[in-house]
């Protein structure tokens, strides 16, 4: 885990990504998929660094997706640095994150609340 590349704008695992050897996140200005991303582009018109950060209720962009909604819903619930500590610990218990060709443990779920609470404990329920 490269936790120093923390959470993407929308909510995505920067710090777990495969792809984080050719990236250095959102605000580095190498971002692949900086100019088509919607949830960059809005954060950045509003002042903010996440789209945690920001009080309206949205699902555009990735977050149409439910696991950067639910990544970001849970650092709008609990903070990054939680956020942070929940994937470094589960991914040292084995929790796989994305990467190509592999579906993670986090892609499963087609229930928010059951995403934030396998986030916070690791645990499936």
């Amino acid at each position: 885990m490269k936790r120093e590349l923390g959470i993407a704008r929308c909510g995505l695992a920067c710090c777990l990504c495969s792809e984080n050897v050719t990236c250095s996140g959102c605000d580095s200005g190498q971002c692949p998929d900086k100019d088509w991303c919607e949830n960059r582009k809005c954060s950045i018109a509003k002042n903010i660094a996440h789209c945690y950060e920001c009080d309206e209720a949205c699902r555009k962009g990735l977050l149409s997706k439910i696991k950067p909604y639910a990544f970001t819903e849970f650092a709008r619930r609990y903070g990054e640095e939680e956020l942070l500590d929940c994937l470094e610990r589960n991914e040292k218990n084995g929790v796989v994150y994305h990467r190509e060709g592999i579906n993670g443990d986090y892609d499963d779920f087609d229930d928010v609340k059951a995403l934030i609470e396998f986030i916070r404990t690791g645990i499936r329920g």
